[in-house]
């Protein structure tokens, strides 16, 4: 059966097909191939083989039908062999290339054709008889297999539920990267879907909105359920700004499971209004109103916040049954702020300036990079601080130190720099001589920072022996310090024992301390001054009493069955035996359970645990906790009560949430905001 004849282009005798992909026999390049089109291999030899290029666009193509091979294969397939001929080419000495590109069979045979038959221009269904006019496209056959037989549908077609799953993998990309929900109705996107899934139909950002809510409830079922099976949980309170001029507050919970896993989740955002996001009123009034939507009503023990203006614990305590704690990470960076002086922030301004001149010349920049590698120092770009985060201060003059000869050679070099801009750009040394003393300060406080705000383990309890280590030793002014290094010291230094209040009365209630006296490797307190201790220990035994008070109504059942403490203890008679005659003396003059009732007292569960040797720096004190925690039962529910609350707040996510939001979102409202942020961090 003979077929209506096809263009052939004479570019293929610089091509191969193989698959997809085309290979030029010239150059070896590999060239994307697909629906006949042969402009992308044209151009590569106009650009790269010019002497070479085929004539297509002078000479017009004799085009000439040839017989199939195979002619059950032909009737079944949708591509025509065919033969080119130039003008003024015999065709018989033309027929061994006929032969050679005209043979060329397609790899993927559509497997409708299972199904269908092909009867002149018409195609036949073999199960229904169902006629159907046909012109080279399978997509009417699909639809018709899919709606009438859908049993049969093909395996290389795209069904329903491929069709399913890339629309839930396009509302998960939405909600794992915060991306607007608008994004599908773009063209560009509905373009990359359109190549990439055969006959996919694009959703609506209504569409999306149903998945994503659908996520929503899902996830917010699944927290419930947690939530109820829990003791204790600690809050996380973060108050952020999404230009213009909308505040919001994302409060989140920690708590430790069963297994002695630490867990976090986000639970509501909440626009707040105009001009009130600063007062504790109405933060709290948020609060207490998450605390009862999620049934946390009397679970919480702490609540983390990034107040600034520390008008929580003032004014809130009245209302609700919780302690406040600041967030670590914002009161290190207000204690920073308050260290800096006239001349660090001069010598932070210079600096900026510097980066940016490498960062924006372009002559210079590359001068840079020749001379980094002339002076065999590390390929590294310059690094530009940002306001908002002193820590890049930190990262910005690491950089420039490692990288400063091959600046001042750049700067020196008057091809490239001239006399005014180096002059308006160079660093004295007594300026180089501040940041190399001032970066190991910031380097410390940054590493305190990395280690507060790591959200794998457990951080609360690093707080204070962190505080007494960064006062007491990092920040004290050494001998060969300079001026303005050393009254940074003494200014961080002061400021962080004020925001902290390492000299208070009432230190051994912050939760903070709780929580590093329940971690077995700062339970010691040796930071502390013996009085600082004795507190801290009264405060332990007074809050395992209280324990004791609220677990009384229940059944003393659970505390007869208390694993004993001593090591002694598990060898003490059972009951059966002490009735024998050879029952000691000393059992009879002192009681049966003389032993275990002071095994199972509050206070010697305290005694043993302080007692106990402590850990190494590096273990996990959840996984320590798992292990021991049998053996101090009572201990072991406040470690789970206090353990849980985080350091800070959520910095990383809000900080850069509130920036996106301002330029990416400004449509969305505040609930689907709390949406998209629930989703995301609750994945």
């Amino acid at each position: 059966m003979k077929r209506s004849g096809r263009r052939w282009s004479s570019v293929w005798d610089c091509f191969e097909q193989e698959g997809n992909f085309v290979r030029c026999v010239k150059c070896d390049a590999t060239l994307k191939y697909c629906g006949g089109a042969t402009s992308s291999m044209i151009n590569h030899m106009s650009r790269y083989h010019p002497t070479l290029t085929p004539p297509d666009g002078d000479e017009k193509p004799v085009i000439c039908g040839v017989q199939s091979i195979d002619d059950e294969s032909a009737a079944n397939s949708d591509i025509t062999q065919v033969s080119v001929v130039s003008p003024g080419v015999n065709m018989t000495s033309s027929q061994p290339e006929r032969d050679y590109y005209g043979e060329r069979k397609r790899l993927k045979r559509s497997s409708v054709w299972d199904i269908f038959i092909k009867v002149d221009d018409e195609v036949h269904c073999t199960v229904c008889d169902t006629k159907l006019k046909y012109k080279s496209s399978t997509t009417s056959m699909m639809y018709h297999i899919k709606n009438k037989h859908p049993d049969s549908v093909p395996n290389d077609g795209v069904s329903v539920a491929t069709h399913a799953e890339v629309t839930e993998l396009i509302s998960r990309m939405i909600e794992k990267d915060l991306l607007p929900v608008s994004v599908v109705t773009g063209d560009g996107f509905r373009e990359l879907l359109a190549y990439t899934v055969h006959n996919y139909k694009m959703p609506s950002a209504g569409d999306i909105t149903r998945l994503i809510e659908g996520h929503f409830h899902e996830k917010v079922e699944e927290l419930v359920g947690q939530l109820g099976r829990v003791e204790r949980v600690a809050l996380t309170a973060d108050v952020w700004t999404a230009l213009p001029f909308h505040v919001y507050i994302t409060v989140s919970c920690s708590f430790i499971t069963e297994e002695w896993q630490g867990r976090s989740a986000v639970l509501q955002t909440h626009k707040l209004p105009p001009g009130s996001h600063h007062t504790a009123d109405k933060v709290t009034e948020r609060l207490l109103e998450v605390v009862q939507n999620w049934g946390l009503a009397g679970k919480v023990t702490a609540c983390v916040h990034n107040n600034t203006d520390d008008a929580l614990s003032a004014h809130a305590c009245t209302r609700v049954t919780w302690d406040y704690a600041n967030c670590f990470a914002t009161t290190l960076q207000l204690a920073v702020n308050d260290g800096l002086s006239e001349d660090l922030v001069h010598i932070v301004v210079a600096a900026g300036k510097l980066v940016k001149h490498f960062s924006h010349n372009l002559v210079a920049g590359e001068a840079l990079a020749q001379k980094q590698v002339q002076m065999c120092l590390p390929q590294h770009k310059l690094v530009r601080s940002n306001k908002a985060r002193w820590d890049t201060i930190c990262d910005m003059f690491e950089r420039l130190l490692e990288q400063r000869w091959a600046i001042k050679a750049v700067l020196s070099d008057r091809m490239i720099t001239n006399r005014q801009e180096a002059r308006a750009l160079e660093i004295g040394d007594d300026c180089w001589q501040i940041i190399e003393n001032f970066t190991p300060v910031l380097a410390t406080l940054k590493w305190a920072t990395t280690v507060i705000s790591a959200e794998t383990e457990v951080s609360i309890s690093n707080i204070y022996p962190i505080t007494f280590s960064l006062t007491q030793t990092h920040l004290v002014p050494k001998e060969n310090d300079v001026e303005q290094v050393s009254e940074f010291k003494l200014k961080v230094q002061k400021s962080l024992r004020t925001y902290m209040e390492v000299d208070s009365n009432d230190l051994a209630s912050k939760p903070a301390l709780i929580a590093s006296i329940l971690d077995p490797r700062h339970k010691h307190l040796s930071f502390l001054t013996p009085a600082g201790r004795l507190a801290a220990k009264v405060k332990l035994h007074e809050l395992v009493s209280k324990q004791d008070v609220i677990t009384s109504t229940v059944s003393t059942k659970d505390e007869q069955q208390e694993t004993p403490v001593t090591p002694d203890i598990s060898r003490v008679p059972l009951p059966s035996q002490m009735r024998s005659d050879t029952k000691n003396t000393m059992m009879l003059l002192l009681g049966d359970n003389y032993s275990s009732s002071y095994a199972t007292d509050s206070e010697a569960q305290v005694d043993y645990y302080l007692r106990d040797i402590a850990p190494s720096l590096d273990i996990n004190p959840l996984d320590w906790w798992r292990v021991n925690g049998p053996r101090f039962p009572k201990l072991a529910t406040l470690a789970r009560h206090y353990l849980c609350i985080p350091g800070v707040s959520l910095p990383s996510l809000l900080s850069e949430a509130g920036q996106t939001f301002a330029t990416m979102r400004t449509r969305l409202s505040p609930d689907q905001i709390d949406m998209m942020i629930f989703v995301n961090r609750n994945l």
